[in-house]
């Protein structure tokens, strides 16, 4: 009988390894490293790993900034059936606290620099961090050093992967209930979207992708793993400062890379005297300086990208090249399903509504996830009838085409950072001065959205705008907090919810995002 598996992350690594052996496959500031290379500092994790206790279904928590380590865990992960979550790491003690208690990682590997300090804290709030096994991959020479770490690995091949459908990447996402979800990605998933996107993205073995935007997103790691199940390369910068985007970019000759409106001012600015050669990077951003210093991109997704989707569907889940080549081909805004998903609207009652009718998007297919993490009852009520309930409106126009509406929660939008007002809701409320508030995004030329909050002011109580901003600061990351705090008497509401559609009108709210991926 023939084998039948089908390919995991790590058969793909190890492919590359034979046939790419000397071709870049990481870089990250002064580390280049082969696909041979990889592959050999791959298995050496994988038995380091292996070597505390960590095997199939075990997790493995990154705390920290982007690094060629992110993609060498989650590999080593893969060689050995556990699984990866690269988490948020602007978040505060409390919050990260909450993700280790939740995943209970056999290892934490952690970052001292900016990160250190919560990190330590969230540690110490966290009840079930004591029997992990807690990391430094930027100190060397420590007992908790990562690179002694692995190290201590022996270089054979584990060979324990699993199932190309086991869980392999864990996402948080959406915190619609006021609490964050891992949602579980699976190699298959992985792959799939992979390989469908990498042509689409002018993506081959010859690309080198800049791993500029965070990985706790999965906006960033669809173009990343285009480039890695190609042959590419994958190229990777801790923070987003102009002078560091145009070095790596330099350097690795980068071909792609997220980058976005604020990244775009900070490379402008610093190589205004051009002596970075950024001209092997595609894609215009509509700012004169930049376009100057690189190439037009050609490819379908760079003439009209965007589309519909969630970390919960890898990504995405329709394109808006599928609608045409150009933006507004087609009557729907979010052009038409991948060739991966069957997608549907549905009533309340889950039975599909005609074209131009608004219900919930469903979604079945190959790059949808395996279900979230240690939430029995959610996925029981997400992934009912065998569809994934997006928990987001849609509809399907006239002519085949798909408009996103709007979550049936809200979401706001801060740069690249994805927010939901019920988090930041949680937060304000739970000062002893509030009684009651509700949160908006308000149109800003830079950052999409600011934040503002509209608060009632418990009886006996005075409280000042930047008390609520502080006490927010404190408790959930800063970019969440809101900016301006509007105070009022009572909130408008309709049939007992708060009518957010009277405060936007009240407050100046709007442009609440749509038009590209959701991740979180």
């Amino acid at each position: 009988m023939l084998p039948t598996a089908r390919l995991t992350l790590a058969d793909l690594l190890r492919s590359y390894a034979r046939s790419r052996g000397d071709a870049l496959c990481l870089g990250d500031g002064d580390v280049r490293l082969s696909w041979r290379e990889t592959d050999a500092r791959v298995n050496r994790c994988a038995n380091a790993l292996a070597s505390v206790g960590v095997g199939a279904g075990d997790r493995v928590l990154w705390l920290g900034q982007n690094s060629f380590r992110i993609q060498e865990l989650l590999l080593a992960c893969a060689k050995i059936g556990a699984l990866f979550c690269p988490a948020n790491w602007r978040q505060q003690p409390d919050e990260l606290a909450y993700v280790i208690d939740d995943l209970e990682p056999r290892v934490v590997v952690g970052q001292e620099r900016e990160v250190g300090p919560a990190i330590t804290a969230a540690r110490a709030l966290a009840a079930r961090s004591r029997d992990a096994i807690w990391l430094v991959h930027d100190v060397d020479g420590a007992d908790d050093s990562y690179e002694s770490f692995v190290a201590s690995g022996v270089p054979d091949d584990p060979e324990a992967d699993g199932s190309s459908d086991d869980p392999l990447l864990l996402v948080y996402t959406a915190a619609f209930s006021g609490r964050p979800n891992a949602a579980m990605l699976s190699s298959r998933a992985l792959i799939a979207q992979g390989l469908l996107m990498a042509p689409w993205q002018g993506i081959d073995a010859d690309s080198v992708f800049l791993n500029s935007g965070p990985l706790f997103h999965i906006g960033t790691f669809m173009p990343n793993l285009s480039a890695f199940v190609t042959g590419g390369a994958n190229v990777f910068i801790e923070r987003v400062v102009g002078d560091d985007l145009c070095r790596a970019i330099a350097n690795f000759g980068c071909t792609a890379g997220f980058i976005i409106g604020p990244m775009v001012d900070g490379i402008v600015a610093a190589n205004a005297d051009g002596r970075h050669d950024l001209s092997t990077f595609r894609g215009h951003r509509g700012n004169p300086a930049f376009d100057a210093m690189v190439r037009p991109d050609p490819s379908p997704w760079g003439r009209n990208a965007g589309g519909y989707g969630q970390s919960e569907v890898m990504g995405m889940a329709t394109f808006n090249l599928l609608a045409g080549a150009r933006p507004g081909d087609g009557i729907g805004t979010h052009g038409r399903p991948s060739p991966l998903v069957q997608v549907r609207v549905v009533d309340e009652d889950d039975a599909e509504v005609a074209p131009g009718e608004v219900g919930e998007i469903v979604v079945r297919g190959a790059t949808v996830m395996n279900g979230y993490w240690n939430r029995p009852e959610l996925n029981a009520d997400r992934s009912r009838g065998g569809w994934h309930h997006t928990n987001d409106l849609g509809r399907f126009e006239a002519d085949g085409t798909f408009s996103f509406i709007a979550p049936q929660g809200r979401m706001l939008k801060s740069a690249a950072e994805n927010i939901y007002p019920a988090e930041v809701e949680n937060a304000i409320r739970s000062h002893p001065g509030v009684a009651d508030c509700a949160v908006i995004g308000v149109p800003d030329d830079v950052w999409v959205q600011s934040v503002t909050a509209i608060v009632v002011v418990a009886e006996g109580h005075e409280v000042a705008a930047a008390a609520v901003i502080d006490w927010c600061r404190a408790r959930i990351a800063s970019y969440k907090k809101p900016r301006t705090v509007e105070f009022v008497d009572a909130l408008p509401r309709a049939d007992f919810a708060i009518d957010y559609d009277a405060l936007d009108e009240q407050f100046g709210g709007g442009g609440y995002p749509g038009g590209t991926t959701r991740s979180a």
